[in-house]
């Protein structure tokens, strides 16, 4: 038996027949589609989603990277079994989706993109939008995105769409191979007739897999962590992917093994948990830090091990450290010339607990004194940070942490991506749940939290979920306070105004840049952007697009303001203005080394003393083989 559809019809109903599940917990695979329309999509995947309004939910979106940001925000909400697509049209429209697909690779979130494309019959050579490629009558401007995509193809036959599709939803569920996904649509063919067989809209459930440790690569783990001294767990995104925040405990409970995070790793253990040492690497703890630095063994669960992580190679100095590195992908399970233990992250966490538990492992006493001791003076550091100090004066960013510390519980999630608020949050922020923290660090995208904390807010309607953003930041991507005011999404803006870019104007300062045009400041006579800062009006911005804006210029009105904004049932924004982006924001300096190149020749001294230091720590990096 078959039905008459177009192309696009038959694919949303497709989408909407798809399931996930995992640990007998069953939900939907595209939980709605996001869209902007053009000539590209408007008469084809516009007109289904007209058609079938009753199986797939739409969002209206104003920015195509900013639906590709909400889609992966929505997504690691629900533990990456839930995702979004999300349609544009052909030329502009398709190529601003790469930024968002790039950054859903990078941090295996999986998102569904279906770009309008140019006509496949060719009855007009160029359409409107169309990138002649002289060497190649097949190549539009959507095979950028083949880079930054898991999976591609361009369904230029209405029959291959039956594959493509089933191929898309392979990607989608796969915990390895998880990422964008690119179907690209030429126009003609999205709004063609295909006489489609009934079992293509079936629901299908994807079954998303656990797999268990090979038994001899596990033997191997439960000896070498036996023989460890000084182990230090390392936990990555994975534990989250996972969901084993829970296997985790019990693993560093049972051996007493402390664990740091990456980034992405944040909250696998709350913070006030006996084994939690805080942050990892160049962002991280000094006790986390210290104990990378002495540790005989690193045992990575769910890390890539990025630079931040490892302080550029510099980190881990232990003559004889070993790493173990626990990851349901092989590609990141042999880092580091690491003993692979290839496997889901809970089941190989409580494979080993189990092992473990049999031979009564437990680390020594000292060490456990040693790393509690050292957990409990960071803190002491963190409560200084965040000491209100004079209520009536501008705050630090800490204290602007320390403020909205003071009003979350482990209900808030807590969104960022960029600028210096990753650091501080990173070495400072308390995370009293599992899902609270949520950082975007893999490609650190500006501009990325307002939208994700709308897609974030669609995933669990009941939370508190605030982004946090710097002036830089905001005025990247604003555009989607309009769609939250427009579905009534209740997210929280906390807008920091520091007047530029302090992250890498800090960064700027000590690599010999000068912290040359990372200042929004007026030009002055000698060039340079060192004037008075700019008369910008983020606030009123907000408020231009529809949003509620609370306005606080002391720690005192802070505090107010955030409790106000936590309690409102509308979008809201808090805004606050800090220290310039040429003052210490007043947080822990680095406690590990990155490399950023300087300069190996120059003549101004800032550039000659930036390349001296460069060169004493690069001199420590270590390739560990």
């Amino acid at each position: 038996m078959t039905t008459r559809l177009t192309v696009a019809q038959a694919l949303v109903r497709f989408l909407a027949a798809q399931y996930t599940e995992r640990d007998g917990v069953r939900q939907r695979l595209i939980g709605a589609t996001w869209g902007i329309f053009g000539h590209g999509n408007v008469a084809g995947i516009g007109q289904a989603l007209v058609e079938y309004a009753d199986v797939m939910p739409y969002h209206q979106g104003r920015n195509e990277q900013a639906m590709v940001h909400a889609a992966v925000g929505y997504a690691r909400q629900s533990g990456r079994l839930s995702t979004h697509a999300v349609t544009t049209s052909i030329g502009p429209g398709a190529t601003n989706l790469v930024t968002g697909a790039a950054l859903a690779t990078i941090n295996h979130l999986p998102v569904l993109l279906l770009p309008g494309d140019i006509f496949a019959t060719r009855p007009a050579d160029p359409v409107l939008q169309q990138l002649e490629v002289p060497y190649a009558g097949d190549v539009s401007v959507n095979d950028s995105l083949r880079p930054v995509s898991k999976y591609f193809d361009r369904i230029t036959r209405p029959e291959a769409l039956i594959p493509a599709a089933l191929q898309a939803m392979r990607v989608l569920t796969d915990p390895v191979e998880t990422g964008a996904v690119t179907l690209a649509l030429p126009q003609d063919v999205q709004a063609e007739a295909y006489d489609w067989p009934e079992d293509f809209f079936a629901e299908r459930t994807w079954v998303v897999r656990r797999p268990g440790a090979d038994p001899t690569e596990l033997a191997e783990a439960v000896r070498t962590i036996r023989q460890a001294r000084r182990p230090l767990l390392i936990a990555g995104g994975g534990v989250h992917h996972s969901r084993a925040e829970g296997a985790l405990a019990e693993f560093a409970e049972t051996t007493g093994i402390p664990v740091a995070s990456t980034q992405a790793g944040k909250g696998s253990l709350p913070y006030d948990h006996p084994q939690d040492v805080g942050g990892i690497g160049h962002t991280g703890t000094a006790t986390a830090d210290e104990l990378a630095r002495t540790a005989d063994l690193v045992i990575g669960v769910g890390t890539r091990y990025t630079d931040f992580t490892t302080a550029s190679g510099t980190l881990f100095a232990g003559p004889d450290v070993r790493f173990l590195n626990l990851n349901i992908a092989a590609y990141d399970g042999h880092k580091l010339a690491g003993m692979p233990l290839i496997a889901d992250a809970r089941s190989g966490l409580e494979e080993l607990t189990e092992a473990l538990e049999m031979h009564d492992h437990r680390v020594a006493p000292s060490y456990v004194t040693e790393y509690a001791e050292g957990k409990e003076r960071w803190e002491q550091r963190v409560d200084a940070c965040y000491e209100a100090g004079e209520p009536d004066l501008r705050p630090t960013q800490p204290q602007v942490l320390g403020a909205l510390d003071a009003v979350v519980d482990e209900s808030d999630v807590i969104i960022n991506a960029a600028g210096s608020l990753p650091g501080d949050l990173h070495k400072l922020w308390r995370a009293r749940s599992y899902d609270q923290y949520h950082l975007e660090y893999g490609y650190s995208c500006m501009g990325y939290e307002i939208p994700a904390a709308i897609g974030v807010k669609l995933a669990a309607p009941d939370r508190p979920v605030w982004a946090l953003v710097g002036d830089g930041t905001y005025l990247m991507m604003p555009t989607e306070i309009v769609t939250a005011v427009q579905e009534g999404i209740a997210i929280k803006v906390l807008l920091v105004q520091n007047h530029g870019y302090a992250s890498i104007g800090g960064l700027s300062e000590e690599t010999g840049g000068e912290r040359f045009g990372t200042a929004y400041r007026y030009r002055t006579g000698d060039g340079t952007f060192s004037g008075a800062p700019l008369p910008v009006d983020l606030a009123a911005n907000a408020a231009s697009l529809g949003m509620r804006v609370l306005r606080a210029k002391t720690v005192r009105d802070l505090r107010a303001a955030l409790a106000e904004a936590r309690a409102a049932d509308t979008p809201t924004c808090v805004y606050v203005e800090t220290e310039t982006a040429d003052t210490v924001s007043g947080a822990p300096e680095a406690q590990a080394w990155w490399d950023v190149p300087v300069a190996e020749t120059a003549t101004r001294a800032s550039a000659v003393k930036a390349r001296e230091l460069y060169e004493r720590h690069v001199s420590s990096r270590r390739r560990h083989l």
